[in-house]
C-alpha cells in the first residue's frame, strides 16, 4: 500500500482520499442506528448524501432532519467538517495529533491540498486553519443559539446551532430543521441571516486570506495581490448579486443580500427557489459557477479565476498588459483560468444533457440549475433533487465530486508525464 501511495501524485492521493471518505460516509449513514425508525433509505440516497456532505454541497435527496437520527446527523457534521477543511488537512492533523512526524511525501500532499506554493510553514498554517475554523464555528453556534432557543428546547437548540454553524462556515448549506425548509422560516430574522452570511463569507474567502488579514491587521496597502483580488471580487459579486436579485425578485433587501452570499457555494435559501423567475435563476447560476475563493471551504471556478479571465479579456481588447493593484498578472494565469472555465462549462453542459436525455419531462432550466449547483458545490435547487432518477443522481454525484476537487485537478489525474521526443515548428492559426 505504501509503495502504491509513493507512486501516486499528490492530486491523485487527494482525489482517492475524498472518494474513500465518501464511501465510508455512505456506509455509516445507512446503518440502522443512523436512520430514524420507520424511515427507509436506499444506498444510492445514502451515497448521494455522503457525497454532498464531503463535497460541502448541500443538495439532498432526503431531508436530513427527518431522515437521520442524532448519530446520523453527527456523521453528517463530521463529513462536512472533513470536506470543508480538506481530507488531506484532516488526515495530517490526525498524524500530528498522534505525535508522529510527517515525511516529505505527506508534506507535498498537504501543500497541494492547502493550495500553498511551498512546504515552508505548512504545518504552522495547518494549525492556524484548525484554530480559525474552531473559533468561527463556536462563535457562530453561540450567536445562532440566540435565535434557535426561541423555537426549540435547549438541548435541540444547542445541536441545531452547532450543526448550522459547521454547515455555514464550511459552505455546505445543510439544515436539520426538517421538511426541506432550509431557512425559509427565518427569512426576516436579521440576526440569523447576518450570522449565517458572515460565516459563509469567512469560510468562502479562504484561509490564506484570513491569515493575511490578521497578520497585516487589515491594512489594505500591505495586503498581497491575491488577497486584494479575492476581497474586491467577492465584494463586487455580493453587491451585484444583491442588486440583481432585488431587481428581478419580490424579496426584501435582507433576502437579496443573503441569497447573493449563499448562491456562491453555501446553498442556504431564505426563499423557495421554485418561486424565482428565470432572470433570478440565471443570476444565481452565474454566481454558483463563479463560487468561492482558492483555499476556502467552497467550490466553483473561484473568484480569482473569474478576475483573471476578465483581466485577460480586457488585455486582449485593449492590447495592454494584464495588471491589477499595481501588480502584473502572471502570464500563465489567463491560460489556466481559460482552461478551468472551459472545463467547467463543458462539465455543466454534458451533465445537463445527460439528465434531460434520461428525464425528457424535466424542465431544461431546472436541470441546468441543478447541475450548476452541483458543480459549484452550492446545494440550491428548484425542488427537483428528491425526484431525480438513479441515473441522474449518479450524474449529480460525479458533478459534486468534480466541483469539490476542481475541474483542472480532475483533468490532471489522467496525465502521465512523458518527455516529448519530437519538436514541431510553430504554426499559425487565425483567431476571431
Amino acid at each position: 500500500m505504501k509503495r502504491l501511495l509513493k507512486k501516486l501524485t499528490p492530486g491523485r492521493i487527494i482525489a482517492l482520499g475524498f472518494a474513500a471518505v465518501i464511501l465510508l460516509g455512505s456506509v455509516l449513514l445507512i446503518l440502522p442506528f443512523s436512520v430514524k425508525e420507520g424511515v427507509e433509505l436506499s444506498y444510492i440516497d445514502s451515497l448521494y448524501t455522503a457525497t454532498s456532505a464531503v463535497c460541502v454541497t448541500g443538495l439532498a435527496t432526503v431531508d436530513i432532519g427527518d431522515t437521520f437520527t442524532i448519530f446520523g446527523q453527527a456523521v453528517m457534521a463530521v463529513l462536512i467538517q472533513i470536506g470543508g477543511l480538506g481530507v488531506a488537512a484532516v488526515g495530517a492533523g490526525v498524524i500530528l495529533a498522534t505525535g508522529k512526524r510527517m515525511n516529505l511525501k505527506e508534506r507535498s500532499v498537504l501543500r497541494e491540498a492547502l493550495n500553498v506554493s511551498s512546504d515552508k510553514g505548512v504545518i504552522t498554517f495547518l494549525y492556524d486553519i484548525f484554530i480559525t475554523a474552531i473559533v468561527f464555528e463556536v462563535l457562530g453556534a453561540l450567536l445562532s443559539f440566540i435565535v434557535f432557543v426561541g423555537d426549540y428546547p435547549i438541548g435541540k437548540a444547542i445541536w441545531v446551532s452547532v450543526f448550522h454553524s459547521i454547515a455555514s462556515f464550511n459552505n455546505a448549506g445543510f439544515d436539520i430543521l426538517g421538511g426541506f425548509q432550509s431557512l425559509t422560516e427565518y427569512s426576516d430574522n436579521v440576526l440569523l441571516n447576518l450570522v449565517t452570511a458572515m460565516l459563509v463569507i469567512l469560510g468562502g474567502i479562504g484561509f490564506l486570506v484570513l491569515r493575511e488579514l490578521r497578520e497585516k491587521k487589515f491594512r489594505w496597502k500591505k495586503l498581497s495581490m491575491h488577497t486584494k483580488v479575492v476581497l474586491s471580487t467577492s465584494l463586487v459579486l455580493i453587491i451585484a448579486g444583491t442588486l440583481l436579485f432585488k431587481l428581478s425578485e419580490d424579496i426584501s433587501w435582507l433576502g437579496a443580500f443573503f441569497m447573493s452570499v449563499s448562491a456562491r457555494t453555501a446553498g442556504f435559501s431564505s426563499y423557495s427557489m421554485g418561486g424565482f423567475s428565470n432572470a433570478g435563476l440565471l443570476v444565481m447560476i452565474a454566481l454558483m459557477v463563479i463560487g468561492a475563493s482558492p483555499g476556502s471551504t467552497g467550490g466553483g471556478i473561484k473568484t480569482s479565476t473569474f478576475f483573471v479571465l476578465l483581466q485577460g479579456i480586457k488585455s486582449s481588447a485593449t492590447n495592454k498588459s494584464e495588471k491589477a493593484f499595481k501588480y502584473s498578472v502572471p502570464k500563465t494565469a489567463f491560460k489556466k483560468a481559460s482552461v478551468i472555465i472551459m472545463l467547467a462549462v463543458a462539465a455543466i453542459f454534458v451533465s445537463t444533457y445527460a439528465i434531460v436525455a434520461m428525464e425528457p419531462q424535466m424542465d431544461f432550466m431546472d436541470a441546468l440549475f441543478e447541475m450548476s449547483s452541483a458543480f459549484g458545490t452550492v446545494g440550491l435547487s428548484t425542488g427537483i433533487t428528491p425526484s431525480l432518477s438513479v441515473g441522474s443522481k449518479l450524474v449529480s454525484i460525479v458533478m459534486m465530486y468534480i466541483g469539490r476537487l476542481g475541474p483542472l485537478t480532475i483533468a490532471s489525474l489522467w496525465y502521465f508525464a512523458r518527455e516529448e521526443s519530437v519538436k514541431f515548428a510553430e504554426g499559425n492559426i487565425a483567431i476571431g
